[in-house]
């Protein structure tokens, strides 16, 4: 599993239809996004993220998240 600190970039989703973003903090307890309930635990942390196109909340499963290279 890969980890990741706050501040770094990521994108999740297609690569050809993807979401970037920033890691705000890794989730090992439940946590709500409006409806969402992110079942986070220390066994399966999550991360919440802000998005770059709004600043939005999200969270994601590491697996999922993959990091932006510098360009």
């Amino acid at each position: 599993m890969q980890e990741f600190q706050p501040g770094d970039h990521v994108e999740w989703g297609k690569p050809e239809d993807h979401t970037r973003g920033r890691v705000i903090r890794k989730l090992t307890e439940p946590y709500q996004i409006k409806s969402f309930a992110v079942p986070a635990s220390k066994e399966t942390p999550w991360y919440l993220l802000a998005t770059d196109r709004t600043g939005a909340e999200a969270a994601h499963r590491p697996e999922e998240l993959r990091p932006v290279r510098k360009e």
